[in-house]
């Protein structure tokens, strides 16, 4: 095929609305988190953990979450989460308007995410609760796709869980993303989210699993209500099933909020010597500046300071400076700039 026919397939395949661009970005993204995080739920169950376990979930799920943004941050920011996108749009960093786009998406690509992992691991179920879809009990796998309460957990408590661990998630990616804070080096962020739930997952998630996100409960929920699971799905629980909806959406709010009023507002106004303060917070440009001036004063000292005569440390300390010099200028400058 031509190139100019390339050209003309991919003219007329191209999207030109900008919002369809980014609906069908947070569609994949969701879609993605879900088939491989409730995949990793999924393995663990069905295998009875021989493989997999509470920390293979949370690692796999976080590594989800990460691989999700990658796919999708560069179109639509990588929301995969209607709390994140409500949270932008009281920051004023999304528009009202892309709002529902953005939440109808994600809860489609929840729901489509959950329907590949029940394919893929259809026969798996059935040998797992000898053919039938339990919401409870020592058979149940409805919680592969969505979260349920502990038998401990009150409604109130549950609430106040689901609030606090999506206003930390908020909170701290709303610090990732600030420029002029302790800024993670860019193309990093993903990476840095993961851990983050992973952190979470690992503190905060023994109530009810730490869902954090309305799209990634309700979505597979709904999924499991029509596929066998039945109606169970919304009364197990005490009722459980709009809880990972209001509290993660006021909570991320919360969390956002919580971060401009104590951090974001009090940047000030005035970036001179901004790219000097983020080299500053970095080990390794700490050590370019380093090797560097002392490479400097060892040439006002001596002319000849590479002679293999001197001392092996000055010339050691000048290849080294050389070679982050040069990294510097091309690849390392985008990473801490």
């Amino acid at each position: 095929m031509s190139r100019k026919n390339k050209r003309s397939l991919k003219e007329k395949f191209a999207l030109k609305n900008s919002l369809v661009k980014e609906a069908l970005s947070e569609f994949l993204g969701t879609f993605i988190m879900i088939t491989l995080g409730c995949g990793c739920v999924g393995q663990a169950v069905l295998s009875r953990g021989a493989h997999g376990g509470p920390m293979t979930i949370s690692v796999g799920f976080a590594m989800a979450v990460t691989t999700a943004v990658y796919v999708s941050g560069g179109v639509s920011g990588g929301h995969i989460n209607p709390a994140v996108s409500l949270a932008m749009c009281v920051a004023g960093r999304l528009k009202w308007t892309k709002l529902p786009i953005y939440i109808l998406a994600q809860f489609l690509g929840a729901f489509v995410g959950a329907a590949a992992v029940f394919g893929i691991y259809h026969d798996a179920f059935m040998e797992y609760s000898n053919g039938t879809l339990e919401v409870t009990g020592p058979y149940a796998t409805a919680h592969i796709f969505a979260t349920y309460p502990a038998p401990y957990l009150s409604l109130i408590n549950g609430f106040a869980d689901q609030v606090m661990s999506t206003a930390v998630l908020l909170l701290v990616i709303f610090a990732i993303f600030d420029t002029r804070n302790n800024r993670v080096p860019k193309g990093l962020e993903p990476v840095v989210v993961g851990l983050l739930i992973i952190v979470l997952t690992c503190s905060l998630g023994m109530n009810s699993g730490c869902a954090m996100n309305p799209a990634r409960d309700l979505g597979p929920r709904l999924f499991t209500a029509i596929a066998g699971w039945g109606m169970e799905v919304f009364t197990a629980g005490n009722n459980w099933w709009w809880v990972p909806i209001v509290a993660p959406m006021l909570g991320g709010v919360l969390g956002a909020l919580t971060y401009i009023i104590f951090i974001e507002v009090h940047h000030s106004d005035n970036q001179q010597g901004e790219e000097n303060d983020v080299y500053d917070k970095y080990e390794l440009t700490n050590m370019y500046h380093y090797l560097r001036t002392a490479c400097l004063e060892r040439k006002k000292q001596d002319l000849n300071c590479l002679n293999v005569n001197g001392p092996m440390t000055d010339v050691t300390s000048w290849i080294i400076c050389e070679v982050i010099s040069s990294l510097r200028s091309s690849q390392w400058n985008q990473l801490v700039t």
